[in-house]
Protein backbone atom coordinates (compact mmCIF):
# COMPACT_ATOMS: atom_id res chain seq x y z
CA UNK A 1 0.00 0.00 0.00
CA UNK A 2 1.60 3.20 -0.72
CA UNK A 3 1.16 6.33 1.48
CA UNK A 4 1.02 9.71 1.86
CA UNK A 5 3.89 12.07 2.12
CA UNK A 6 1.71 14.53 4.12
CA UNK A 7 0.41 14.00 7.68
CA UNK A 8 -3.78 13.58 7.76
CA UNK A 9 -5.48 16.98 8.97
CA UNK A 10 -6.73 16.93 12.70
CA UNK A 11 -10.23 16.09 12.82
CA UNK A 12 -12.45 19.79 13.51
CA UNK A 13 -11.72 21.01 16.77
CA UNK A 14 -8.83 18.34 17.60
CA UNK A 15 -5.61 19.87 19.45
CA UNK A 16 -2.82 19.97 16.68
CA UNK A 17 0.85 19.22 17.19
CA UNK A 18 1.57 22.29 19.33
CA UNK A 19 -1.49 21.97 21.22
CA UNK A 20 -3.74 24.80 20.09
CA UNK A 21 -7.11 23.75 18.56
CA UNK A 22 -7.45 22.96 14.61
CA UNK A 23 -9.10 26.04 12.61
CA UNK A 24 -12.87 25.08 12.20
CA UNK A 25 -13.99 24.07 8.46
CA UNK A 26 -14.37 27.13 5.87
CA UNK A 27 -18.13 27.30 6.27
CA UNK A 28 -20.73 25.39 3.77
CA UNK A 29 -22.01 27.57 0.48
CA UNK A 30 -25.73 28.03 1.16
CA UNK A 31 -27.28 24.79 1.60
CA UNK A 32 -29.78 23.58 -1.24
CA UNK A 33 -33.16 25.09 0.67
CA UNK A 34 -31.69 28.83 1.37
CA UNK A 35 -30.97 28.74 -2.48
CA UNK A 36 -34.20 27.92 -3.27
CA UNK A 37 -35.37 30.62 -0.95
CA UNK A 38 -33.14 33.20 -3.01
CA UNK A 39 -34.42 31.93 -6.74
CA UNK A 40 -38.56 32.57 -4.87
CA UNK A 41 -37.60 36.11 -4.01
CA UNK A 42 -35.81 36.82 -6.94
CA UNK A 43 -38.53 35.90 -9.04
CA UNK A 44 -41.17 37.18 -6.64
CA UNK A 45 -39.79 40.48 -7.25
CA UNK A 46 -39.25 40.33 -11.27
CA UNK A 47 -43.41 39.94 -11.43
CA UNK A 48 -43.95 42.23 -9.28
CA UNK A 49 -42.94 44.68 -12.17
CA UNK A 50 -42.69 43.02 -15.15
CA UNK A 51 -44.83 40.43 -17.21
CA UNK A 52 -44.48 37.03 -17.30
CA UNK A 53 -43.62 37.04 -20.55
CA UNK A 54 -40.81 39.33 -20.08
CA UNK A 55 -39.51 37.42 -17.28
CA UNK A 56 -35.79 35.19 -18.39
CA UNK A 57 -34.56 32.76 -15.87
CA UNK A 58 -31.19 35.00 -16.66
CA UNK A 59 -32.94 37.91 -15.01
CA UNK A 60 -33.85 35.78 -12.07
CA UNK A 61 -30.67 34.23 -11.73
CA UNK A 62 -28.67 37.57 -11.18
CA UNK A 63 -31.20 39.04 -9.43
CA UNK A 64 -30.78 35.67 -6.77
CA UNK A 65 -26.95 35.64 -7.53
CA UNK A 66 -27.18 32.45 -8.65
CA UNK A 67 -26.37 30.83 -12.22
CA UNK A 68 -29.51 29.86 -14.77
CA UNK A 69 -28.55 26.40 -14.60
CA UNK A 70 -29.09 26.35 -11.06
CA UNK A 71 -32.30 27.20 -11.02
CA UNK A 72 -33.14 24.19 -13.76
CA UNK A 73 -31.93 21.96 -11.41
CA UNK A 74 -33.88 23.06 -8.56
CA UNK A 75 -37.83 24.09 -10.64
CA UNK A 76 -37.17 22.10 -14.21
CA UNK A 77 -37.81 25.13 -15.86
CA UNK A 78 -39.21 28.74 -16.20
CA UNK A 79 -43.03 27.19 -16.21
CA UNK A 80 -42.39 25.17 -13.42
CA UNK A 81 -41.09 27.84 -11.24
CA UNK A 82 -43.78 30.55 -11.82
CA UNK A 83 -46.03 27.85 -11.07
CA UNK A 84 -44.69 27.74 -7.43
CA UNK A 85 -44.79 31.82 -7.44
CA UNK A 86 -48.57 31.62 -8.39
CA UNK A 87 -49.46 29.62 -5.79
CA UNK A 88 -50.38 30.46 -2.33
CA UNK A 89 -50.99 27.63 -0.56
CA UNK A 90 -47.65 27.86 1.77
CA UNK A 91 -48.58 31.74 2.46
CA UNK A 92 -52.02 31.12 3.17
CA UNK A 93 -51.17 28.55 6.03
CA UNK A 94 -48.98 30.87 7.71
CA UNK A 95 -51.57 34.13 7.14
CA UNK A 96 -54.56 32.07 8.60
CA UNK A 97 -52.45 30.67 11.66
CA UNK A 98 -54.67 31.21 14.43
CA UNK A 99 -57.76 30.97 16.06
CA UNK A 100 -60.72 32.40 14.78
CA UNK A 101 -61.35 34.77 17.84
CA UNK A 102 -57.89 36.27 17.43
CA UNK A 103 -57.17 35.79 13.36
CA UNK A 104 -57.66 39.70 12.43
CA UNK A 105 -54.77 40.28 14.49
CA UNK A 106 -52.89 37.97 13.01
CA UNK A 107 -53.24 38.48 9.61
CA UNK A 108 -52.71 42.33 10.01
CA UNK A 109 -49.36 41.37 12.30
CA UNK A 110 -48.24 38.71 9.83
CA UNK A 111 -48.88 41.29 6.73
CA UNK A 112 -46.94 43.88 8.24
CA UNK A 113 -44.20 42.37 9.30
CA UNK A 114 -43.51 40.24 6.25
CA UNK A 115 -43.58 43.95 4.75
CA UNK A 116 -41.38 45.59 7.64
CA UNK A 117 -38.84 43.05 8.10
CA UNK A 118 -38.73 40.44 5.23
CA UNK A 119 -40.07 43.22 2.09
CA UNK A 120 -42.04 40.29 1.25
CA UNK A 121 -46.05 40.25 1.43
CA UNK A 122 -47.77 36.62 1.86
CA UNK A 123 -50.56 37.76 -0.45
CA UNK A 124 -49.97 41.12 -2.10
CA UNK A 125 -48.83 39.77 -5.44
CA UNK A 126 -52.39 39.33 -6.64
CA UNK A 127 -52.52 42.92 -7.64
CA UNK A 128 -49.87 42.33 -10.41
CA UNK A 129 -52.17 40.00 -12.13
CA UNK A 130 -53.32 42.34 -14.61
CA UNK A 131 -49.76 42.42 -15.68
CA UNK A 132 -49.35 38.67 -16.67
CA UNK A 133 -52.34 38.02 -19.03
CA UNK A 134 -53.24 33.87 -19.19
CA UNK A 135 -50.53 33.51 -15.82
CA UNK A 136 -53.09 36.39 -14.31
CA UNK A 137 -55.48 33.78 -14.52
CA UNK A 138 -53.71 31.12 -12.84
CA UNK A 139 -52.80 33.76 -10.04
CA UNK A 140 -56.51 35.05 -9.56
CA UNK A 141 -57.87 31.46 -9.85
CA UNK A 142 -54.87 30.35 -7.02
CA UNK A 143 -55.98 33.29 -4.90
CA UNK A 144 -59.68 32.86 -4.44
CA UNK A 145 -59.16 29.22 -4.29
CA UNK A 146 -56.36 29.15 -1.44
CA UNK A 147 -56.73 32.44 0.54
CA UNK A 148 -60.15 33.53 0.13
CA UNK A 149 -62.30 30.29 -0.15
CA UNK A 150 -59.86 28.73 2.81
CA UNK A 151 -60.78 31.71 4.74
CA UNK A 152 -64.60 31.50 4.02
CA UNK A 153 -64.61 27.76 4.75
CA UNK A 154 -63.56 28.50 8.24
CA UNK A 155 -65.84 31.13 9.37
CA UNK A 156 -68.93 30.27 11.09
CA UNK A 157 -72.61 32.29 10.59
CA UNK A 158 -74.39 33.70 7.13
CA UNK A 159 -72.32 35.07 4.25
CA UNK A 160 -68.96 33.72 5.05
CA UNK A 161 -67.60 33.87 1.56
CA UNK A 162 -68.75 37.55 1.02
CA UNK A 163 -67.43 38.35 4.99
CA UNK A 164 -63.66 36.43 3.83
CA UNK A 165 -63.67 38.69 0.61
CA UNK A 166 -64.34 41.97 2.59
CA UNK A 167 -61.58 40.74 5.15
CA UNK A 168 -59.17 39.86 2.52
CA UNK A 169 -60.28 42.91 0.65
CA UNK A 170 -59.41 45.47 3.89
CA UNK A 171 -56.21 43.43 3.91
CA UNK A 172 -55.10 43.91 1.08
CA UNK A 173 -55.90 47.73 1.14
CA UNK A 174 -53.69 47.96 3.95
CA UNK A 175 -50.65 45.77 2.22
CA UNK A 176 -51.27 48.47 -0.74
CA UNK A 177 -50.77 51.44 1.67
CA UNK A 178 -48.18 50.26 3.41
CA UNK A 179 -45.75 48.17 0.76
CA UNK A 180 -46.87 50.09 -2.54
CA UNK A 181 -47.63 53.58 -2.00
CA UNK A 182 -45.05 53.38 0.75
CA UNK A 183 -47.00 55.82 3.59
CA UNK A 184 -44.84 57.95 5.22
CA UNK A 185 -47.46 57.81 8.22
CA UNK A 186 -48.03 54.12 8.02
CA UNK A 187 -44.24 52.83 7.74
CA UNK A 188 -42.89 55.81 10.24
CA UNK A 189 -45.45 53.76 12.83
CA UNK A 190 -44.70 51.21 15.03
CA UNK A 191 -45.86 47.49 13.44
CA UNK A 192 -47.85 46.90 16.87
CA UNK A 193 -49.45 50.11 16.90
CA UNK A 194 -50.97 49.46 13.45
CA UNK A 195 -52.44 46.25 14.04
CA UNK A 196 -54.19 46.92 17.35
CA UNK A 197 -55.95 50.27 15.52
CA UNK A 198 -56.05 47.94 12.04
CA UNK A 199 -56.88 44.18 13.55
CA UNK A 200 -60.38 44.93 14.87
CA UNK A 201 -61.74 46.12 11.15
CA UNK A 202 -60.22 43.28 9.80
CA UNK A 203 -61.75 40.81 12.58
CA UNK A 204 -64.97 42.25 12.57
CA UNK A 205 -65.66 40.32 9.25
CA UNK A 206 -63.98 37.35 10.70
CA UNK A 207 -66.60 37.18 13.76
CA UNK A 208 -70.44 36.18 12.97
CA UNK A 209 -72.49 39.11 12.84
Amino acid sequence: METSDHPAAPAPGAATASGAPAPAPAPARRDAEATKAAIVRAARHLMARHAHADITLKAVAERAGVSAPLILKYFGNKDALFARIMSFEADAEALLDAPLPVLGHHMVHHLLTGQAEHGADPILRIVFAPLHREQGDTLRGNFRTQVVRRLGERLEGPDAGLRAELAVGTLLGLGVMYGIARGPHLRGTPVAEITERYAPTVQAFLTPP
